[in-house]
């Protein structure tokens, strides 16, 4: 199974696309996509866009899992992570692959045996579980493996919602 992984953000965005093979996994491709703050709305979210389809469409990637996000007091922050999942679920709409989202604490559960793990032990398994020399850097990288990662490990035991 092929799983592309997505951390999303407008200002970063994390793809992590992730290969697992029976017990074996292995990264495919990584990368962190950056817009500005000078780059209009539609500039950013079409180049998020672009880099999301050329992704999918280069690897066909079984699932795109991604990051849910909790936002309490941050609505500006939640508004433009929106504009990100928006050119996410065009290309998952487009290319028909079904769509994923994990929690923070499911994905620390799943990697690291605790939703309570800080990011440092998340990127440290990430590095061990897909046989990196270093640790992803930056976060945004190695949140995106993680959470591909995490659709690897519990879709076979209890499938994960999709995103509705």
């Amino acid at each position: 199974m092929i799983v592309l992984g997505i951390d999303p953000g407008i200002t970063n965005l994390g793809i992590g696309v992730v290969e697992q093979a029976g017990k074996q996994t292995r990264m495919l491709h990584a990368e962190v996509v950056k817009t500005t703050h000078g780059e209009t709305a539609p500039e950013r979210v079409g180049k998020l866009y672009r880099a999301v389809y050329q992704v999918a469409a280069a690897y066909r990637p079984q699932a795109i899992a991604v990051e849910e996000q909790f936002f309490y007091r941050q609505n500006e922050l939640a508004y433009k992570v929106g504009w990100a999942m928006g050119a996410v679920f065009l290309v998952a709409d487009q290319l028909e692959i079904p769509v994923y989202g994990y929690g923070p604490p499911k994905v620390k559960q799943a990697l690291v045996g605790t939703g309570q793990a800080d990011k440092h032990q998340v990127a440290y398994m990430v590095r061990a579980l897909l046989g990196l020399k270093s640790l992803p850097k930056p976060t945004h990288l190695a949140d995106a493996l993680a959470i591909a990662l995490t659709h690897c490990f519990y879709q076979p035991l209890a499938p994960g919602q999709p995103v509705s």
